[in-house]
């Protein structure tokens, strides 16, 4: 093999250093970007969550436990945990279903349906709401079947739910579509020919190479149902009874009660956030972690 002479060295460590610098920002437009990035952070992030921990504790302890303890408060917790109870199973169920089809199989009507799934991103949550109302109201044939027969979604946690799951479907399909479609369709087939069935072959194989995406599309999903208000607030009408958490915050502030409770009771929201945060940073440290290893 034979050696590089010295101006070829010269030549090849001269292109690396140009790629290099090519490729690389100065250290003062770095700063300077990291700076913004941090101030950014820090004023639209850091500082509202500090600030309602802050308003929360404000007028002591008894107070903030006063506000947290209301029997309208473990209501609307109650409300919301039910709600999200519901929508998270419900989306795992159609994400799954969505992202094998549209993942594993060609069909006619395949981009169709992939418009479909993204419509709770295009519509306003408000809007979707109003959707709902004629749907189930009374001005509607079926709404006017449902309260001949004492069946009442509207003003009820029916509604909430539904209202929940329209706005949320999208975010497990979404995170496991483009998983599926990059993995192929290599191992299932090849577990077909050994003479492995439907059921045995998503269990055994397509569901393992997904679980990460799944569990990241699941923490998405979780968060947006804990705090949806839009869709959420046009269904559920005026009634502390089928108020979630973030109605009932909207209804303390809006009703002028003690300073500290809307936002004591904000910051049982933001305490889910962050353990949200803290989840979804440990899924993608493991995803990460996978594709490092592939």
């Amino acid at each position: 093999m034979s050696l590089l002479t010295r101006a070829q060295r010269t030549d090849y460590g001269s292109h690396f250093r140009a790629v290099k610098e090519a490729t690389t920002e100065p250290a003062v437009v770095k700063w300077f970007l990291i700076g913004v990035a941090v101030l950014f952070m820090t004023v639209f992030l850091l500082l509202p969550l500090i600030c309602v921990f802050y308003e929360a504790f404000a007028s002591g302890w008894e107070l903030f436990k006063k506000a947290v303890t209301d029997r309208h408060t473990l209501s609307a917790l109650k409300m919301t945990f039910l709600a999200t109870g519901i929508t998270v199973p419900m989306n795992v169920i159609f994400g799954l279903a969505a992202a094998w089809c549209i993942g594993k199989f060609q069909f006619i009507g395949k981009s169709f349906l992939l418009s479909l799934i993204d419509i709770p991103f295009a519509i306003s949550p408000v809007i979707a709401g109003l959707l709902f109302v004629f749907i189930f109201g009374t001005q509607s044939a079926f709404g006017q079947w449902l309260q001949e027969h004492n069946i009442r979604v509207l003003f009820a946690w029916p509604g909430v739910t539904i209202a929940t799951i329209f706005v949320t479907f999208p975010f497990v399909v979404r995170e496991l579509i483009p998983v599926m479609q990059s993995q192929g369709t290599e191992e299932e087939q090849a577990a077909r020919v050994l003479g492995a069935r439907g059921w045995h072959i998503f269990l055994r194989i397509t569901l393992p190479n997904v679980k990460w995406a799944l569990l990241y599309g699941i923490i998405l999903c979780n968060a947006r149902a804990m705090g949806e208000f839009g869709a959420v607030v046009v269904v559920a009408g005026n009634s502390a009874k089928t108020n979630t958490l973030p109605l009932h915050i909207n209804a303390l502030y809006q009703g002028y009660a003690d300073a500290c409770a809307p936002f004591a009771v904000a910051t049982i929201l933001a305490v889910m956030a962050i353990v949200t945060l803290i989840v979804k940073s440990f899924i993608e440290w493991k995803i990460s972690a996978k594709e490092n290893r592939l």
